[in-house]
């Protein structure tokens, strides 16, 4: 099942689980939001997201101390009988046995968190939607160049792995080669990692796997990475018409999301890795509001009209 299991939650939060007779291994979250549970303890439960991570604060521990304890047990028993994935105590706010004890029966890890609610369920929230999101697997490089996430494409041997290469020696950071992991984790923002099996490794024909973070150090390599802009290479032909002012940005798409894409064609004696970085400052450039090609075109406009006076 697609999911991210409770066992992956509590290593990365550092939850303390209450239910340990449970295999959390086999308990699945599949939705990256959370609920608080405070209209389900008053008894409403039209609506209720039970797919979600259920967690509880002093808001619905103070509302439950005012109940009989008959009439907060049996609240307790509706909710963790409603099929939850689990139920998070925060600020260390240890529940009764006998909640742990309905946990246990209906098979719902009961976990208890030391920080405070709206921190634990940003932190949540944050790490299951790029955990959940929607992800692709695409043949290319990716790396991190003063910044800014360059996803290399192009054929096979056509020199993208050279390139990466000399962009590490350069002082950037790879973050995969050959497959890239694709998540996208808003309308705006697009993810790549590397897969486990390749992450930090680098494949150079004629010489073979390099590991990046043994033979260039740990400052060479990075897990992740937003990708700002895509290089596309390809051969390089004479009779195509390569754009050389750059005035429309070309775009490609992941995902549904568009990502500022460039051409660049190969042949022998160019340097690919200083090509990159232009690319990649220029973009940046252009983020801060400064765009070379449309100075270069307000300056011929100008010298047209100053010759027309």
């Amino acid at each position: 099942m697609y999911g991210v299991t409770i066992a992956e939650l509590i290593e990365k939060m550092d939850f303390k689980n209450l239910t340990p007779e449970l295999d959390c291994e086999k308990i699945v979250v599949s939705h990256p939001d959370v609920n608080r549970p405070a209209l389900q303890l008053t008894g409403f439960y039209a609506h209720f997201d039970n797919e979600r991570v259920q967690m509880i604060g002093n808001v619905e521990i103070a509302y439950l101390s005012g109940l009989t304890r008959e009439r907060r047990i049996a609240m307790y028993d509706k909710l963790i009988s409603s099929k939850i994935p689990c139920l998070v105590f925060c600020r260390n706010q240890t529940p009764e046995p006998e909640v742990a004890e309905l946990c246990s029966h209906y098979g719902v890890p009961c976990l208890l968190s030391a920080k405070p609610t709206s921190d634990t369920m940003a932190e949540v929230i944050r790490w299951l939607k790029a955990k959940l999101a929607p992800c692709i697997s695409i043949h290319g490089v990716l790396v991190d160049v003063f910044g800014e996430g360059v996803l290399i494409t192009g054929e096979s041997g056509i020199g993208k792995s050279e390139a990466a290469l000399e962009l590490i020696k350069r002082g950037h950071r790879l973050v995969s080669d050959d497959v890239v992991e694709i998540r996208k984790v808003s309308d705006e923002t697009l993810v790549g990692s590397a897969p486990d099996i390749t992450r930090y490794l680098i494949e150079v024909r004629g010489i073979g796997i390099i590991d990046v973070k043994t033979l260039f150090g740990v400052e060479s390599v990075k897990d992740t990475q937003s990708i700002d802009m895509v290089i596309k290479l390809e051969e390089w032909d004479k009779n195509k018409e390569y754009d050389r002012l750059g005035l429309e940005d070309q775009y490609t798409e992941f995902l549904g999301n568009k990502v500022v894409c460039h051409n660049i064609p190969v042949r022998p004696g160019r340097n690919l890795a200083v090509i990159v970085e232009s690319a990649a400052v220029n973009y940046r450039q252009k983020k801060m509001g400064y765009n070379a090609a449309q100075e270069l075109y307000n300056r011929v406009q100008a010298n047209i009209a100053k010759r027309g006076e």
